[in-house]
């Protein structure tokens, strides 16, 4: 089989990407954005599960070619998160995204000692959230009096345990992986539909570890198909193959992304909810079209042989659409770059806005078309 073509469409949408960010930095700076309202994005605590995307953006684009200034940005939100790795109360799941966009990308493109030890706080922390019974990784935190999410898992932390595979990788301690396989083993047995659609959030008995049920969380219900879950899914089980070479891996998430691909829409961008009630309005979310994208790449690449473009074309005709139907190239004004991202639909928020990891996905996408790495949740 020859050379893929490289996008004739591509270096243009990386420039474009660039001078948004170069827009974005002196607005942002050393800030943690969220979702864009009337064009400004929404500026969230240390805290907030997102924070890592916008300086992983930056060290995206800084990799791929950009100005110092990304770096140094980049290096400054990592530092505002010392706060709350060490402040403890604070972290739940979420610890992968948040350190590993930060401190295992600046340990990967500088080598510096702070960000490593700063990772390994955070994998030891996301370690510790293992549930030995149930063999997974608890999702949320009590945050609301009476709240009890003890056997709570969520399909996102598929995106987090690559952080536990670095660690391993970084220590030659071989717990923080056996940790990763076993949450991932879970995603195996229990979050995977025969059809290839996902559960958003699975509850176990937090004493036993039995399987109660399957939640909608983000979902339409119980037995949707959230979109984003579905790219959670298909990324985070292309990294597991990546990380493990275990089989098992690799064959769910084809099965996720054949589900996903049967059901996208004429222009390649999804629906919020797969399995929402036809006839109602249904908005898109283009931050699972970015995501799915990104790891159908990944996924294309661990495939090979002629499997490899049925994972790797519709991948690149979600990014194309993406830049050409959904970027705000034309309003140098509005500071999210892909517009039409749903955040939480149930609750009503954050619906038909820019969302700072649909951008990040984005871009991550075009730096994989550039061969542009290192990427940070792999080895």
């Amino acid at each position: 089989m020859g050379v893929e073509k490289t996008p004739d469409w591509l270096e243009e949408a990386w420039a474009k990407a660039l001078d948004k960010t170069r827009l974005n930095a002196g607005r942002i700076g050393a800030a943690f954005p969220h979702a864009s309202h009337r064009g400004q994005y929404t500026r969230e605590q240390p805290y907030w599960w997102t924070a890592g995307f916008w300086p992983g953006l930056l060290w995206l684009l800084y990799n791929g070619g950009g100005d110092d200034q990304f770096k140094e940005i980049a290096e400054a939100c990592e530092d505002r998160l010392d706060e709350v790795l060490d402040g403890f109360t604070r972290l739940d799941h979420d610890l992968g995204f948040m350190w590993t966009l930060t401190s295992v990308a600046s340990h990967k493109l500088t080598g510096k000692d702070v960000s490593k030890i700063r990772a390994l706080k955070a994998a030891n922390y996301l370690a510790a959230r293992f549930n030995l019974k149930g063999r997974f990784i608890r999702a949320w935190n009590p945050w609301f009096e009476g709240e009890d999410n003890r056997g709570y898992a969520i399909i996102d932390c598929a995106m987090n345990v690559p952080l536990l595979f670095w660690a391993s990788n970084a220590t030659g301690d071989p717990r923080y992986r056996h940790i990763a396989e076993a949450h991932m083993d879970t995603v195996l047995e229990h979050f995977i539909r025969p059809d290839g659609s996902i559960y958003h959030i699975v509850r176990f008995d937090p004493d036993t570890g039995a399987f109660i049920e399957g939640i909608g969380g983000q979902g339409y219900d119980a037995n949707s198909a959230w979109s984003r879950g579905n790219a959670w899914a298909i990324y985070g089980l292309a990294l597991a193959y990546h990380h493990t070479g275990k089989a098992a891996y690799l064959h769910a998430a084809q099965k996720a992304a054949q589900f996903f691909l049967a059901r996208l829409p004429e222009d390649g961008v999804p629906h919020w909810d797969f399995r929402a009630p036809a006839g109602e309005d249904v908005p898109r979310d283009s931050s699972a079209g970015a995501c799915a994208a990104s790891g159908m790449l990944l996924l294309a690449d661990l495939s090979g042989g002629t499997e490899a473009p049925v994972y790797r074309k519709p991948a690149v005709r979600m990014l194309e659409s993406l830049f050409r139907n959904y970027g705000t190239w034309d309003d140098p004004e509005e500071e999210g770059m892909i517009l039409h991202g749903t955040g939480n639909l149930p609750q009503g928020q954050n619906v038909g806005v820019p969302l700072i990891y649909g951008d990040y996905f984005y871009v991550e996408g075009l730096a994989r078309l550039r061969n542009k790495g290192p990427f940070y949740w792999e080895k």
